[in-house]
């Protein structure tokens, strides 16, 4: 294999390529990027990588999850305050009923940019670029905001760098409502479409929570905050290498490289060619690495993908996330796994259920049923049961805000009401409600699963 360097990814093909008009304008800022502080540490990254070895064991489980794009108005108190409670408040359902830690992964910090089926986009018939996410250029339609703006990497490192620190001032000081579960808003469970076993579950779970959460709270004489320091990390799909690589460095007392714009960076379905330029780039670097596997992936790529991104087998380096669909994944899932299993490979297994449930409604509208997220991630639970591996984490579009983006779940989402308040700028997200539900729901399922002896 070649040598590798934050810059052999230029001598590869690049899928998803940003077409720059000015490749100085590109190189300035590059150069820029590369003197600014890292946005993240590498004994986090580290840390991250002991957890995800946990993970693949069973002893863990990986939660990830935030929006599908991050916009540069988002930046602001109470929306990443929201976006962080969700994450925080699905972890305490999920530890309840999975009877094992939870490993906190947001995207988020940095999930600016997002792929694009065409490279253009047709409007009235006048055909602009299409939109590739904040980090790239601007959503509006006009000739002026579609064009690719390398000083964008520069605007997207600084508002990554205020939302990290706003994050962790949320970590160290605790959230003040979560050790008290009574205040969530769990109203929709009360809706008459719910049933009445399935309503008293969610509120014996709810009375569960707090009374466990308080009583940790007398035990120690502090709140759970001060008890659990909650960490958390954050991820995104690893697009833009202008960006990736500018702030990828060798640290002092530590081999290899590591890219600091993140901890946890993944590779999207339609990037992940084993001769293209992102897996060239992120096999190089000390990160954790995911990969998104759709259904249309073969056993032997998946198990060359392994091979290349993670050449020593190292535990807690590579995390494949399977975005098979709920109608294909109980067939296309299997046999991914055995091959895995075969070569003898250390993956975490992770369920994105969200990208392989993308419909379309008679009017155009994108959106995703909640019963067959849910179905898909019930499904991979039982492939791997069956196949004596482990689901250790799923991987959700979602947000804390009270959008109408999905249909489904208690709250009663239909067609009729996506137009209410849907405010994605790319893929619907599950809102508050529903990314609740859901986490109630999976540690139902987690609750059935072997208890796995701790070391």
């Amino acid at each position: 294999m070649s040598t590798w360097s934050p810059s052999s990814w230029k001598t590869k093909p690049i899928t998803q390529d940003v077409r720059y008009e000015d490749p100085k304008e590109v190189d300035d800022v590059v150069t820029a990027l590369s003197r600014l502080p890292p946005l993240v540490t590498s004994w986090e990254v580290e840390r991250l990588r002991e957890l995800l070895a946990e993970a693949q064991q069973g002893r863990r489980f990986l939660l990830q999850g935030g929006d599908c794009a991050e916009s540069l108005s988002d930046c602001r108190s109470d929306i990443i305050t929201n976006r962080q409670k969700i994450i925080l408040q699905m972890s305490l359902v999920l530890i309840h009923g999975g009877h094992r830690p939870v490993i906190r992964v947001g995207r988020i910090a940095g999930q600016y940019a997002k792929p694009r089926s065409k490279p253009t986009e047709v409007r009235g018939g006048v055909e602009l670029p299409s939109y590739f996410g904040d980090l790239v250029n601007r959503p509006e339609f006009t000739p002026e905001a579609r064009r690719a703006d390398p000083k964008l990497l520069l605007a997207c490192y600084h508002h990554a760098a205020m939302t990290l620190n706003f994050v962790r001032s949320l970590s160290d000081g605790g959230f003040a409502d979560v050790h008290h579960p009574e205040y969530w808003d769990l109203s929709f469970f009360r809706q008459a479409a719910v049933p009445g076993e399935l309503r008293e579950e969610y509120e014996q779970t709810t009375r569960k929570l707090s009374e466990a959460l308080r009583f940790m709270e007398a035990l120690g004489e502090r709140t759970v905050a001060d008890l659990t320091r909650v960490d958390f990390y954050t991820s995104h799909e690893g697009l833009n290498l202008h960006y990736e690589s500018a702030q990828t460095r060798q640290v002092p007392w530590r081999k290899g490289w590591y890219d600091l714009t993140t901890h946890l960076p993944w590779i999207g379905e339609r990037t992940r060619s084993l001769d293209g330029a992102h897996v060239e780039f992120f096999r190089g670097i000390r990160n954790p690495v995911g990969v998104k596997l759709g259904p249309s992936v073969s056993p032997e790529d998946a198990v060359r993908l392994a091979e290349t991104l993670n050449p020593d087998n190292e535990p807690g380096k590579l995390v494949l996330i399977t975005r098979m669909g709920a109608q294909r994944v109980a067939d296309a899932l299997p046999p991914v796994v055995e091959a895995m299993r075969r070569a003898g490979r250390l993956v975490l297994w992770v369920c994105d259920p969200m990208h392989g449930n993308t419909v379309s409604t008679s009017s155009g509208i994108k959106t995703r049923n909640f019963d067959e997220v849910l179905r898909e991630v019930e499904q991979s639970f039982d492939v791997h049961e069956k196949l004596g591996s482990y689901l250790g984490g799923v991987h959700f579009e979602l947000t804390g805000e009270d959008v109408t983006e999905c249909v489904g779940g208690a709250v009663g989402i239909t067609e009729r009401d996506l137009e209410r308040n849907y405010a994605t700028l790319c893929d619907p997200r599950l809102n508050y409600r529903q990314a609740l539900e859901m986490s109630f729901r999976i540690a139902r399922r987690m609750s059935r699963l072997p208890r796995v002896p701790q070391p």
